[in-house]
């Protein structure tokens, strides 16, 4: 499933692409009804796209709103307009005068009222790719949460956007092994990990792709193989210490650490 660094990225690529334009909007799939949107013509101008956590929303005029969630198979596909006819699987295409983009397989694809949309931002926790993110509820639900720290870091109510990767490497980082009681997580090691999240995720906002080893200010135009791109995460062996990177189940997602680095107890 895409993390938040994506969908961000998907969010300032969409609307430099599609705002202010009048766009084509279409279901070739038939599952999205495009009607309410586009009135008695085809076309509706695109006014914003926002992303809160794994969410992206679509504002178009008079404030109605696609939102869309990738889930597992979700994917955008880019192409230039015209485009070619679509495939049978496309949910949603948004055909601008010079971008087409092609929705496949989302979880969620649905015209939202204001109401429906503030309620499910409601629901999320702050966002570390936020201007307007507040951290204190994170901060507060670790202190008193005795739920295991890597449970907790995956919860979307308590942290929008991390997902599997960005919790492994996150957690391996601070030495924090995933079974840890969130509540005793000594309250700097919480800090670090909201400064790390708000990082790690912003640089792959730029990169386009999660890297964590290399700081936030890696040199530009030197791409990093992707078998130094991450410490543990779906490595044989850690590449901090080069012992054998365990692994386990928790709550239906695989964990990936270094015993070494991340003693439990």
């Amino acid at each position: 499933m895409p993390e938040g660094h994506t969908i961000h990225r998907a969010a300032l690529d969409h609307e430099a692409a599609l705002v202010g334009h009048p766009l084509r909007i279409t279901s070739p799939q038939g599952r999205f009804d495009a009607s309410p949107l586009v009135g008695a013509g085809d076309s509706a101008t695109l006014r914003r796209v926002e992303a809160y956590g794994k969410h992206l929303f679509y504002v178009f005029e008079r404030g109605r709103t696609v939102h869309v969630h990738l889930g597992l198979f979700g994917k955008f596909r880019r192409s230039p307009s015209p485009p070619k006819p679509p495939a049978a699987t496309v949910r949603l295409r948004l055909e601008g005068p010079k971008i087409t983009i092609d929705l496949r397989g989302p979880t969620a694809c649905a015209l939202v009222t204001r109401t429906q949309k503030s309620a499910l931002v409601d629901r999320l926790g702050p966002d570390p790719l936020r201007e307007d993110a507040d951290p204190g509820p994170f901060f507060s639900y670790l202190e008193r949460s005795k739920v295991p720290i890597g449970v907790a870091l995956m919860d979307q109510s308590v942290i929008a956007g991390i997902g599997n990767v960005y919790r492994a490497e996150i957690l391996h980082l601070l030495r924090l092994h995933p079974l840890v009681c969130s509540c005793e997580v000594p309250k700097d090691k919480v800090q670090e990990i909201w400064s790390l999240a708000c990082g790690l995720l912003r640089k792959g906002v730029v990169d386009g792709r999660i890297i964590t080893t290399r700081g936030f200010f890696a040199a530009r135009g030197k791409r990093i193989p992707r078998a130094e791109s991450v410490h543990v995460y779906r490595r044989h062996t850690c590449l901090t210490c080069e012992g054998p990177v365990g692994r386990f189940t928790l709550r239906a997602r695989t964990v990936h650490l270094c015993p070494h680095c991340q003693p439990y107890g």
